[in-house]
């Protein structure tokens, strides 16, 4: 991870070499505040509250309009101060002192200060949505004075630093509590507002058509470049691709990966590529009837054609996975089982489980462009062990309220770490505390997983934790709650116009805004 390289744009030499963005053959014309960032994505968005906020779609909009005690440092996954220019940590790692900066306000202009932080963490706790889980042991937060917040945890967390530079560390203007109605704590109304002090703001959003943000004049840090941010809905992949091509984007998120090649010849565009981290993957309910048998589950694991996948929908810009935690992340196990094409093992696991005419639906949406391929795929392996499989195609805001209520058999979904520590694979998707959209959205539950993955999150040896998520690994690749597709390069075209572009493992599909110009 500390390879993944940074997108610059704007490198020459006096020969006309251009670096990895701009073309020789184009002359580069002088940054311009006013000229609009445009990027098409495929889906609108669901709640953009940090609090609330699941989905990495949703975060493109609130982690540039919130700050955070701490960030991820340019490409890595190291953090470095943001809100918190210093912190302490105790002798035994229960008690963390943050100490803030003191010009820092928010986007209405009232200041941000140690009130506001424990106001945020207190809400997040409160609330208890999703965004909480990244915080597991934390027991309480205290404004010790103005600038002096104190973080007490219950157990020792390993990763809580880096934490802290997630979505849901988020700090909220306290004043959203003026629009609280129910007792939801502003949720209702800061699912399609912003209350931050980052470098921008949503200064509209079109349900369906377009969001906006513009730069916050009371923000703390460097100028933004760029003053105003376009997100377009654009559904049709063909679409996006027309409107990168002809100019009207800047940037196109869900062109599928067999047009890029052609997108590489025009010399308008550059196609930014690197290893990431993010894994595509099916979720199995393991609560389901037909699905409640481990055997059933590998007979799916052992049918489905993972090279098919990769050549066919990939072209091979992908690799397949060996079991949850993604290569090039610390306990990855290059020797685990791996599931590949059986038929004839799977219609065997399928007779000593007793279950014949089995008939399951896949749920998916329009939100990546790859799944209805994938699904296709799939639904045409397993019809060659006997399983038939309706697809069902839905809107994306109705495929994550079906997860996160386990209606559904089975369904798709992407996957990337907010922070580089294997308890964001491990914990999220196995622990059985995390069903739904907080994780474990096979609503798996094994009790010996539970035990190992508790342990691993409570103990600072890495050593230790590496063992201990090895035997939850083998134990989970025979229960089979998932069916783990591919580990995905990120490549995103964009027209080469677009300077400044960062890409960070953790941060996937998001940007680096506030540094970015065209």
């Amino acid at each position: 991870m500390k390879r993944i390289l940074v997108l610059a744009l704007c490198v020459f030499t006096l020969f006309g070499l251009a670096g990895c963005a701009q073309s020789a053959n184009t002359p580069q014309t002088a940054s311009k505040q006013d000229q609009p960032l445009v990027i098409a994505t495929s889906a609108d968005l669901g709640s953009i509250d940090p609090a609330v906020a699941m989905d990495n779609a949703a975060w493109k909009i609130s982690y540039p309009a919130y700050d955070r005690l701490v960030n991820f440092k340019g490409s890595s996954t190291d953090v470095e101060p943001s809100l918190a220019k210093s912190w302490d940590i105790s002798a035994d790692g229960l008690t963390w002192t943050f100490h803030l900066r003191d010009d820092v306000k928010f986007a209405d202009g009232t200041p941000l200060d140690a009130a506001a932080v424990k106001f945020s963490f207190d809400r997040l706790l409160k609330i208890k949505k999703g965004p909480s889980d990244a915080f597991p042991s934390l027991e309480n937060v205290t404004a010790v004075d103005k600038n002096t917040v104190l973080f007490k945890l219950k157990t020792v967390f390993p990763p809580f630093l880096s934490t802290l530079a997630t979505n849901g560390g988020g700090i909220v203007n306290p004043a959203v509590m003026k629009h609280e109605k129910d007792a939801d704590m502003g949720q209702n109304w800061l699912a399609t507002t912003t209350a931050g002090s980052g470098a921008y703001v949503l200064a509209e959003w079109v349900p369906e058509q377009s969001l906006k943000l513009t730069a916050n004049p009371n923000y703390w840090g460097s100028k933004p470049k760029l003053s105003t941010i376009i997100i377009k809905i654009v559904k049709d992949p063909s679409a996006q691709r027309m409107a990168l091509e002809k100019g009207d984007v800047d940037v196109a998120e869900n062109i599928p990966v067999d047009q890029l090649k052609e997108l590489k010849k025009n010399p308008d565009l550059t196609i930014f590529e690197t290893p990431s981290l993010m894994v595509d993957y099916v979720y199995l309910n393991t609560q389901k009837a037909g699905l409640k048998n481990p055997k059933v589950r590998q007979a799916i694991s052992y049918a489905v054609d993972y090279q098919g996948i990769i050549d066919n929908v990939w072209q091979g810009n992908a690799t397949q996975m060996r079991g949850p935690i993604p290569n090039g992340l610390w306990g990855y196990q290059p020797d685990l089982l791996q599931y590949t094409r059986n038929v004839e093992k799977a219609k065997a696991l399928l007779q000593e489980a007793g279950v014949n005419n089995l008939t399951l639906n896949f749920m998916y949406s329009d939100r990546k462009p790859w799944w209805e391929q994938e699904a296709q795929i799939i639904q045409s392996n397993l019809a060659d062990i006997g399983i038939k499989v309706n697809l069902q195609k839905i809107a994306y805001a109705a495929q994550r309220e079906k997860i996160d209520k386990g209606d559904f058999d089975m369904t798709i979904g992407v996957w990337s770490p907010d922070y580089a520590d294997p308890y964001m694979f491990m914990n999220y998707w196995f622990d059985s505390k995390n069903f739904g959209l907080a994780g474990n959205r096979a609503f798996y539950k094994n009790a010996e997983v539970d035990k190992l993955v508790r342990k691993a999150a409570s103990i600072n040896n890495q050593t230790e934790r590496i063992e201990l998520y090895k035997q939850a690994q083998q134990l989970i690749m025979q229960d089979a709650p998932y069916v783990f597709l591919v580990q995905k390069k990120y490549q995103l075209p964009m027209r080469k116009s677009v300077q400044g572009f960062v890409f960070n493992p953790m941060l996937e599909d998001m940007y680096n805004f506030q540094a970015m110009s065209k």
